[in-house]
Formats: C-alpha cells, sequence, structure tokens
C-alpha cells in the first residue's frame, strides 16, 4: 500500500521535521497574465506542460459536474483502474475493452492524452495471473502475450504506457512480485522489449512512490534503468508519483528527487500527485493554517518542476479531481482533502494557489 513506509517514519519523526518555513516555501504571488487572473480560466492553460487528472469511471459517467470539471480544467488523463491487469484482462483468454476504450474515445475526441496505467504490476491482478501454472518459459510467454495484446490494442490511441508499476521495496531491493518470482528481475527488461515490439513509437515509463524522499529506493530505480540503458535497453521516464503530505517531505528532498532523475535525462511525470493532511489518520480541521502548508506544498512541487529541462517535462498529474472520490479515503478509511475542489465541486483556495503556480 503506498505511504505505509512513510506513515512509520513519519510517526517517529513529527515532531523533528516540523512545518515549513515561510522562507523555505512562500506563497507564489499571482503573476498579471490573462490565464491567471480570468477566475472562469480552466487549469491547464495556465501550464507550459500537461495538467492531468486520474479518472474514475464511474464518477465520470455518472456524475455530470464530474465530467464538466474533467472537461475543462485537464488536457491529460489516467484511468485510475480501468487500465489495470484486473480490469483489462480478467481471464486468461478473456479481455474486456469496452471501458477502457469508451475512455480512449473521448480522449481523442476532445484532445486529451491518455497515458496508460499499468501494464505490469504486484496488485490489482486477476486471480488467474497471480496463480498462473507453468514453467519460466510459459511465464515469459504469458507476460508478452499480456504486454503486447493491450499495447497493440491501444496503438495510435495512448501516448506512453506505465510499463511497470511500483517493483522495488523501499530499502531498494526487488519487490518479490509474481513477476519477480518466476522470471526474477530480468521481467523488466523483457516487458520493455515486449512493449517496444508491439508499439515502437510509445513512450515507456517506470512509475513508483516515496522516490521523493527516499533516497535509497530512488538509487536503485535509477541504477537498474541505468544498466538497463547501458544494454540498450531504455525506457523513456520515470513516474515520481507524489502521494505527499502538506509537511513532508522537504523542499529540498522534491528537489533533489527531480534534479537526480533529469541529470540522467529522463522525461519526468508527476504522476499521481496529492497532498494529505491527516498522514496520521486522526480526527482534522481542515483550518486555514492547514490550507497554507498544503498550497505551499503543491507549489514546492511545480516550483521545482518547472526548474528541470521542458524537454523533461512530461507533465504533472494530479491523482483526481475532487476530495469527493480521493482513492485516501477509501484505502485508508480517514478523513482527508487533498485535492483542488472540495466534496461540492467547488473550486479550493488551492486550485488558485496551484493555476498561480503554474503561471509563475
Amino acid at each position: 500500500m503506498k505511504n505505509i513506509f512513510f506513515l512509520i517514519l513519519f510517526s517517529g519523526m513529527i515532531v523533528l521535521c516540523g512545518c515549513p518555513s515561510n522562507e523555505e516555501n512562500p506563497i507564489v504571488t499571482p503573476p498579471p497574465i490573462d490565464s491567471c487572473n480570468n477566475a472562469n480560466e480552466n487549469l491547464y492553460y495556465a501550464s507550459r506542460f500537461p495538467i492531468g487528472t486520474a479518472v474514475n469511471y464511474d464518477a465520470w459517467k455518472s456524475d455530470p459536474e464530474y465530467a464538466q470539471l474533467l472537461s475543462k480544467h485537464f488536457n491529460s488523463v489516467t484511468a485510475e483502474n480501468i487500465m489495470k491487469p484486473a480490469y483489462l484482462h480478467p481471464d486468461e483468454n478473456i479481455y474486456r475493452w469496452e471501458l477502457a476504450d469508451e475512455l480512449a474515445d473521448y480522449c481523442k475526441n476532445k484532445s486529451i492524452r491518455l497515458h496508460g496505467h499499468t501494464l505490469l504490476w504486484h496488485s490489482q491482478l486477476p486471480s488467474w495471473m497471480q496463480f498462473y501454472q507453468g514453467d519460466e518459459a510459459a511465464w515469459d510467454a504469458m507476460m508478452k502475450n499480456h504486454i503486447q495484446t493491450i499495447v497493440r490494442h491501444f496503438k495510435g490511441k495512448v501516448a506512453a504506457w506505465d510499463i511497470v508499476n511500483e517493483a522495488f521495496e523501499e530499502d531498494g531491493s526487488f519487490r518479490r512480485s509474481v513477476w519477480y518470482v518466476q522470471l526474477g528481475e530480468s521481467y523488466i527488461e523483457k516487458a520493455i522489449l515486449y512493449a517496444k515490439e508491439a508499439d515502437p513509437n510509445v513512450l515507456l515509463f517506470y512509475n513508483d512512490y516515496n522516490l521523493e524522499f527516499n533516497a535509497l529506493k530512488r538509487s536503485a530505480v535509477l541504477a537498474h534503468f541505468g544498466k538497463l540503458r547501458a544494454k540498450g535497453i531504455t525506457i523513456d521516464g520515470i513516474g515520481v508519483q507524489m502521494h505527499i503530505f502538506h509537511i513532508y517531505p522537504s523542499p529540498l528532498m522534491i528537489r533533489e528527487c527531480l534534479n537526480e532523475i533529469a541529470k540522467e535525462n529522463y522525461k519526468i511525470h508527476i504522476s499521481e500527485m496529492d497532498v494529505s493532511v491527516n498522514p496520521l489518520s486522526v480526527d482534522v480541521e481542515y483550518t486555514d493554517s492547514v490550507q497554507t502548508l498544503q498550497m505551499q506544498q503543491y507549489e514546492t512541487v511545480l516550483n521545482a518542476y518547472e526548474q528541470i529541462p521542458a524537454e523533461l517535462q512530461y507533465g504533472c498529474t494530479f491523482w483526481g479531481i475532487t476530495d469527493k472520490y480521493t482513492w485516501i479515503r477509501s484505502s485508508f478509511l480517514r478523513e482527508d482533502y487533498p485535492l483542488l475542489f472540495d466534496d461540492n465541486y467547488k473550486k479550493k483556495k488551492l486550485f488558485n494557489a496551484v493555476k498561480f503556480a503554474l503561471c509563475k
């Protein structure tokens, strides 16, 4: 589960880390340009790089206000769930394309970029895949067929895929997923090669959490893909999920993360961004002071991202539109307010802070 490592760490260091100072992380002054001063302007228009969101399919189809915000403010989309293996490939010989195709057609008609998430993961796998019976060659063939069938189906519709999601533990070792157990660490390079065979033009990303503050894990990720690059097996970018908190990580940690990845000449996708205000899962008041810290943290990320070379800025994706549907509430069963719109679809002060940061 994302951020379990951080919750343990955070509970032990909360007194030590304190809160970001205004000197280190100032509120951005709105620049005098139309896209920022116009209260009705869409969010992505203010940005020099794509601004995305994770799409909750059920909310999109059943909730007109949700659909309106999606259409107005975002020019990049990641399916929150419906393009994961359990949804697309529920049985060995069955693929269910309908929901993902509907989203892909919507993106095409609206000129919205579609980011594919995700081809391989340790979680949200169909049961047949988790308990697949076969030797190493059979597992290899099964994985190849899974990847290539999906990538070919969406060829020309998906701009990039998260080829592998969350393959490393917090100590930098390989996660013992079914893919690692059955195929060893070579499953990652094979997955890259199989996807490139299916669509030579699609971009490929590795996606993971806690990279923004866990230097050990980040170093392991960069070292592994550097080793593959030396063999001529390349990915295009790194997805930094950026599920963070209003008082952690520090601005320095975030800058170091993005700069280290950029130094290796990978595109960077801020791929699942949200800023929790209740990391310890307690009763919380969403006060003005808490909101200010949250705004500062969003601004820190965007300001740091704007400092990397433009050609490496794949874009920033928020992991949801409204607090009403945030994954944090359902996954951690806690009160939280991590996103730009409140439960009633009203813009929070956070929205304008983000827009102003993008305009800077």
